[in-house]
């Protein structure tokens, strides 16, 4: 009788060690029986999954850029809580495939506490499956897409970004249009493959307070919109709305300035980088107006003026809103990392989810209840291909 409770005792023994192993083993094999990887060492392990080549690199670049700088201004000053920070760099090909393997093989084999990126809506989307499973934190600069954070009614536990998100910007180039540049009347041209363009449109066309003239359609990759244009180009319109990226965008442009359509061209955060002047032709670039997160035009606190400098020291040119958003996610994580005394990837998704106002160089901000931060937009205004305006915006 004693050897059989011997061998049901040692049984209940082994059960209970099965049960408390890592969760995640196996296919998330470096997650941990809290969840999420630990820090260890006197390093903290942070991952970049970022689009470096392929189709939108110039975002990612950009993004790099930031985060580089924050890192390197960081373990300058000491590291945080005296570790330095070693900032594995992958990079997704612009491809949403390959998002979720750096994801993947950031978390599991790398093993980072948290990780920045990627960089546009769609390759965040399929990627987050995969870093919750995990349980290690995504910080996004620049993923605006709704449902990054909030899908169903549910709050993505570790989804978070430092930009605004689709529904807001789209708010406020709607108000932007009918108050500041009195329009009341809107052709929307958009992006039907893309997710981000699609948010972009249903938030316009929700908010604003004109007549939708007409709304068209293009998909990413197209080169030629000269039977789109011609079949609104004779319509009554006095504003035009391209939800999109600049690859599209700046080709639109150009083909609709030499058509002779010559209303003021509405544009999301997608216009922001210099390519989209390179394709469009500077020539064409008048009366266009674009949503931003960040601008050196805009009255700046000491904060911002020293990041401006610092930036056009190491990188010999003026800062962008891209540059900006993943400069602010890498001080996110730090203060959340400092607020929460530890840089376990459970702790700094409890300290990003509770961060309050944070002092970013693309403004104070406060993480809300849905993991988006409380922030005004900018609105940019471009003429003969040079950013002309800045008005700030809080519709």
């Amino acid at each position: 009788m004693k050897k059989k409770l011997a061998f049901l005792f040692m049984g209940l023994l082994l059960l209970s060690a099965c049960s408390a192993a890592p969760k995640g083993s196996g296919t998330a094999g470096s997650a941990t029986a809290d969840g999420g990887n630990k820090q260890s060492g006197d390093t903290i392990k942070l991952g970049m999954n970022m689009e470096l080549s392929g189709d939108v690199s110039a975002y990612g670049n950009q993004e790099k850029e930031g985060i580089e700088m924050a890192v390197a201004e960081i373990n300058e000053a000491g590291g945080i809580d005296g570790k330095q920070i070693e900032l594995i760099t992958k990079d997704n090909k612009s491809n949403s495939t390959e998002a979720v393997s750096v994801t993947t093989s950031l978390a599991t084999q790398d093993q980072v506490v948290a990780i920045l990126g990627p960089a546009t809506s769609g390759a965040v989307k399929a990627a987050l499956p995969n870093a919750t499973k995990v349980q290690v934190p995504l910080v996004t600069p620049s993923g605006t897409d709704d449902s990054i954070t909030l899908q169903d009614g549910k709050v993505q536990e570790y989804a978070f970004r430092t930009c605004f998100q689709d529904s807001f910007q789209g708010k406020v180039l709607a108000v932007y249009a009918h108050e500041t540049l009195k329009t009341d009347k809107a052709v929307i041209l958009g992006d039907n493959s893309s997710d981000y363009a699609k948010g972009l449109t249903k938030a316009f066309k929700d908010a604003y307070e004109g007549e939708i003239v007409a709304e068209e359609n293009f998909t990413k990759g197209d080169k030629d919109f000269q039977a789109v244009l011609t079949k609104i180009k004779d319509k009554d319109f006095n504003v035009m709305y391209l939800p999109g990226y600049y690859g599209e965008t700046g080709l639109i442009t150009k083909q609709a300035r030499e058509m002779g359509i010559d209303v003021p061209i509405l544009g999301p955060d997608g216009f922001s980088d210099p390519k989209y002047v390179e394709i469009a032709g500077k020539e064409n670039v008048n009366d266009i107006y674009y949503a931003s997160h960040f601008s050196t035009k805009v009255d700046a606190s000491e904060k911002v003026t020293t990041f401006i400098d610092a930036f056009k020291t190491k990188y010999g040119k003026e800062p962008s809103s891209f540059n900006a958003l993943s400069y602010d996610a890498v001080y996110m994580v730090k203060q959340a990392i400092e607020e929460q005394g530890s840089a376990d990837s459970t702790a700094i998704t409890k300290g990003l989810a509770e961060l309050k106002d944070f002092e970013g160089v693309t403004g104070k901000m406060t993480i809300d209840k849905d993991h988006n931060p409380e922030k005004s937009a900018v609105v940019l205004g471009m003429q003969e291909g040079i950013e002309a305006s800045a008005d700030v915006v809080n519709p």
